[in-house]
């Protein structure tokens, strides 16, 4: 097993002091934004050695069945199929969704075949592979999540009383399937006259912040979607963000989100896992390409409350959050100082990142992880956890 040295992105929605206070840094001044444990060739953890530090990336590719064991590689390929982060939102991230496997493969293919850089503004699949995540609040989180049951959509859009709003909520309250409703709605919304649309949100942010503070039971969501047309004026993503369910997440819940989901996510720290792909298409909140028509093939228009999940304790003490995909799996260790050591199972490769406390890893070594610190221990190597603190794990599933 190797301690980990991962890199810090700085993309514009961070926060400039949540990172910085998990590692025990001084804060830059600059956002701070997600800080990644994994293989993705963008910024690959670097296995902290003392003759240096090897990328992780380069130790699996010179290795693969070593560091991954012979049935990740033979199920996912020589690779680390997930990617773990710290995610600290400072501000909203942008509304977008993720196709599944088949979508991914074909768009992929399609944008391959027609000659399309990978680095073209407007390409929509950089890889062939799918992106179902899950986020885990480690303060309080605040997101957005699939969509609204139409009939609650349109009462909040009508509490807002602007006028432009009213063919939408009237479309939502009709008595048809829902999901044609949603569709109908969600594609109006994104290909509307974008002055006009301005003008709308500008006079729904308003009417929202006033909502925001009275006796409603979307209080919470009014004050969000406020704080999106601050950030973003004039997005028609605001406008789509009002369709969406608007989740708070105390630390340790979590969701899971699969794909063709609709969701964003505003405010707090997290962790992120996910598997190895950087598919995204955006709905909005964002200056990067909205590619509507395919956004709609790839949009699932199925409304209902988000799944908060919450972590069940096997017989060992792991509380794991349960996923249905295979990339992934997250579990937590709460140690005890007087706790009984944790036996990690050695089948798969696995990173281990402690937020709080110390834990201590005993295998073909010793490794002592304190706030903030990780750690990647390749499969067939048996570690025992002790300690006094919260360790997240990241494991594969064969």
């Amino acid at each position: 097993m190797d301690r980990l040295a991962n890199t810090v992105r700085p993309y514009a929605w961070g926060s400039t002091t949540a990172i910085p206070e998990l590692l025990g840094t001084e804060p830059t001044g600059e956002p701070q934004a997600e800080l990644w444990m994994g293989a993705h060739p963008g910024a690959p953890s670097r296995l902290d050695r003392p003759d240096g530090q090897l990328p992780l990336d380069q130790a699996i590719a010179a290795d693969p069945d070593g560091r991954l064991g012979k049935e990740t590689t033979e199920k996912f390929g020589p690779r680390l199929p997930f990617l773990f982060k710290v995610l600290a939102a400072g501000a909203p991230l942008s509304l977008q969704v993720h196709p599944d496997l088949d979508q991914a493969k074909a768009g992929h293919a399609d944008e391959e075949s027609r000659g399309i850089p990978l680095d073209a503004p407007h390409r929509n699949y950089k890889d062939a592979n799918h992106k179902p995540e899950l986020i885990c609040a480690l303060t309080p989180f605040q997101g957005l999540c699939g969509f609204r049951r139409p009939a609650e959509t349109a009462d909040l859009l009508d509490a807002l009383a602007v006028g432009a709003l009213k063919p939408y909520a009237d479309i939502l309250r009709a008595a048809r399937p829902a999901g044609e409703a949603l569709r109908e709605v969600f594609a109006a919304i994104l290909t509307a006259d974008r002055a006009a649309t301005a003008d709308t949100v500008a006079e729904a942010a308003s009417a929202a912040a006033a909502l925001a503070d009275g006796p409603t039971p979307h209080a919470t969501a009014y004050a969000a979607y406020a704080d999106l047309a601050h950030h973003h004026p004039g997005d028609p993503g605001v406008l789509a963000a009002m369709l969406l369910n608007h989740v708070t997440l105390q630390p340790g819940e979590a969701l899971y989100l699969g794909a063709g989901v609709p969701h964003a996510y505003l405010d707090g720290l997290g962790v992120e896992l996910m598997a190895n792909s950087d598919n995204v298409l955006r709905c909005g909140l964002t200056p990067k390409h909205v590619d509507v028509p395919e956004l709609l093939k790839v949009t699932r228009f199925e409304p209902g409350d988000p799944a908060v999940l919450r972590p069940e304790a096997d017989a060992g003490g792991e509380e794991v959050y349960d996923t249905p995909i295979d990339e992934f799996r997250l579990s937590r260790h709460v140690l005890a100082a007087d706790g009984d050591p944790r036996r990690l199972s050695p089948r798969t490769p696995q990173i281990l990142l402690c937020t709080e406390g110390h834990a201590e890893l005993t295998g073909d070594g010793t490794l002592t992880l304190h706030r903030g610190q990780s750690a990647f221990v390749p499969a067939g190597e048996t570690v025992t956890l002790t300690g006094q603190g919260t360790v997240f794990r990241a494991t594969d599933v064969v």
